[in-house]
């Protein structure tokens, strides 16, 4: 695409590596100094435009812009299709994703005007986002909770963002909620029961596994297929190519404390459920500001290795659809809960969850909880 002036705002394709590091600098940028905003790895981010190293862009085809005024960088945005997700739900989406823009309309709608061309181009009728290439991928404008926390895995946004979603006429497709929970000392009567009983009646057991290697040795990838079946109906989900099980097991596994992975298991040995959580690492990630050298990557293996943390971030929990409404996710609470006293955890962080997943929301219903963040996905017909 040629560029595009707009009020002395230039919009420019990022093709070169030099570009997509100040693409990704101006991300990080943009929050200096927001004690809530937690940056990513930035070789991570690199790599997630690499199609040498992110098997998402197998499937996925994008374009990268910034736009520029007077010669500096003032926002950013990726227009991305997921034609294995378009297929499946039978639609003909432009996501766009890593949308960030200093408070100024004009520079909001000339980048988003620009995915629209690139998507016309391409044959789509909507724009969505923001959402990612993948359900793994930062999603969801933050609507509520902006003095909170920002988990490594969560996107965060400034305030002023909402007006200028809205002025361009984007609406709702869908809303996630977020919990903040103060986890018990040890678990609730109630839930240690129902996991007793619920493990009786179906003959299942939890597997504890305590490194990558007996994880991988043991499972395999099934663990990723419990989330393939888990979550093939949720918004915008598209499932993994055993390459992107490779690529996530390789990305994320060796950040793991054990002590918080856990499997639900049936009479056959074959995983139904997983639980799997962190220590956070925000604070870590601010105090390096996403840069693992020089001495960033002490503060990220002091805070994954530590023996007593705060805050704890519950990345996902997900049950085979076969073994749903059946009370698997007490096991889970009741193997991991025990591990939260250990730790000394105050305050538990999950990941979003669709507003509509009811399911999902009641998991928490037996602890002291609040609802502290929602976030939105955007569409609009092209």
């Amino acid at each position: 695409m040629p560029s595009t002036n707009s009020d002395k705002i230039t919009i420019k394709e990022v093709k070169s590596k030099r570009d997509l590091r100040r693409f990704v600098q101006f991300g990080i940028d943009l929050y200096k100094g927001n004690p809530y905003y937690c940056p990513p790895i930035f070789f991570d981010e690199m790599n997630t435009f690499d199609p040498k190293s992110n098997p998402a862009l197998d499937v996925c085809e994008h374009v990268i812009y910034m736009a520029y005024r007077d010669g500096e960088i003032v926002g950013r945005i990726v227009g991305l299709i997921n034609h294995r997700a378009n297929k499946a739900w039978g639609v003909k989406k432009c996501r766009f994703g890593w949308f960030e823009f200093i408070d100024d309309y004009e520079v909001f709608k000339a980048l988003l005007d620009a995915v629209a061309e690139w998507g016309r181009s391409k044959n789509m009728l909507c724009l969505n986002g923001p959402v990612g290439f993948t359900d793994f991928d930062h999603q969801g404008l933050l609507l509520e909770g902006f003095n909170y926390n920002a988990p490594m895995a969560s996107l965060y946004t400034h305030p002023y963002y909402v007006a200028h979603y809205e002025q361009y006429g984007l609406t709702k497709e869908a809303d996630w909620i977020e919990y903040q929970i103060t986890p018990p000392k040890e678990a609730p009567e109630k839930m240690r029961r129902v996991a007793q009983i619920v493990g009786q009646r179906y003959g299942l057991h939890t597997v504890k596994v305590r490194s990558v290697k007996e994880l991988k040795k043991r499972y395999g990838y099934t663990y990723f297929d419990v989330l393939d079946e888990a979550y093939q109906k949720l918004y915008n989900y598209q499932p993994m190519t055993p390459q992107q099980k490779k690529y996530y097991c390789q990305m994320y596994f060796p950040l793991l404390n054990f002590d918080f992975v856990t499997m639900v298991a049936n009479r056959d040995d074959e995983i139904v459920a997983v639980g799997l959580g962190m220590p956070s690492l925000s604070n870590a990630l601010r105090k390096c500001r996403g840069r693992l050298f020089p001495f960033g990557w002490y503060h990220l293996i002091k805070a994954l290795r530590a023996k007593k943390m705060t805050d704890f971030d519950l990345l996902l929990i997900a049950v085979r659809p076969d073994y749903q409404d059946k009370g698997l996710t007490a096991l889970i609470f009741d193997e991991m809960t025990p591990y939260f006293a250990k730790y000394g955890i105050q305050r538990v962080e999950t990941t979003s969850i669709l507003e509509t997943n009811h399911k999902s929301l009641a998991n928490f219903a037996d602890f002291e909880h609040i609802q502290h963040k929602r976030r939105r996905a955007y569409i609009k017909e092209l």
